[in-house]
């Protein structure tokens, strides 16, 4: 995977030492460096496709920041600055990372593997929204399973036991990699120990969730933590 970068920084010398930085990464190709983000607005004018932007903040007629209130759909962004006093404003911008000059090649390299882990799991993300099927490990075998046929899935231990109307898989897998493999639009994570086919939601009462099965009905409990991310992402209607 190769990313096209740009590096937006008022200062000559830093932008020279990532310029150089950025040559050394064989995951990156550099488009061009500017000295100041008004020119850089031209790059996205013209359709240039641009992975990633190393961006200074303290720059004249327009700031990093105030860049980043100009794009629409921005790529990801590592911040490299002088101060740290923008690092909680920056990460509101969900920037990738903050990089404190002056910069080690082993802290800029971190940087752009962090950078590298987002785009992959962005891209997993990708292909399963796009498919509608998974295949499960069973003994020797590989089980296809619909997603509509999947009710929730829960961790135990060091693996996770995928439950349908019919079955349930155990599998050597983290709650974390399995959500991953799994569209965010079809399945939530409700609690540390439970992710939720929210099609298959019929009753969610106070901190608890009712899930129908063949002989009865499944309560999932709701994280404190994640309530409020399900709750925003639910079709609701309420007052």
């Amino acid at each position: 995977m190769v990313l096209n970068c740009i590096i937006i920084d008022d200062d000559k010398l830093s932008r020279k030492v990532i310029e150089e930085f950025v040559n050394r990464t064989e995951s990156l190709n550099l488009i061009n460096s500017y000295s100041s983000a008004v020119e850089a607005i031209n790059v996205f004018n013209i359709g240039e496709e641009i992975n990633l932007i190393f961006l200074d903040i303290e720059m004249p007629v327009m700031t990093g920041l105030e860049f980043l209130k100009t794009l629409s759909d921005p790529p990801q962004i590592v911040i490299i600055s002088a101060k740290e006093k923008y690092a909680l404003e920056a990460f509101e911008y969900d920037v990738t990372d903050y990089l404190l000059k002056p910069v080690s090649y082993a802290r800029f390299f971190k940087a752009v593997d962090k950078v590298l882990n987002h785009y992959r799991d962005s891209h997993d993300k990708r292909v399963a929204e796009e498919n509608d099927e998974i295949f499960i490990k069973k003994s020797s075998s590989l089980v296809r399973l619909k997603y509509d046929d999947i009710l929730w899935i829960e961790a135990l231990e060091n693996y996770v036991i995928v439950n349908t109307f019919s079955e349930k898989f155990t599998i050597h897998f983290t709650m974390k990699a399995i959500e991953k493999k799994l569209p965010l639009s079809k399945f939530k994570r409700v609690h540390r120990s439970y992710i939720v086919n929210v099609s298959r939601i019929n009753v969610i009462e106070d901190n608890a969730i009712i899930v129908n099965i063949e002989d009865g009905s499944k309560v999932i409990p709701i994280g404190k933590s994640y309530k409020d991310k399900l709750m925003n992402d639910l079709n609701l209607m309420v007052k």
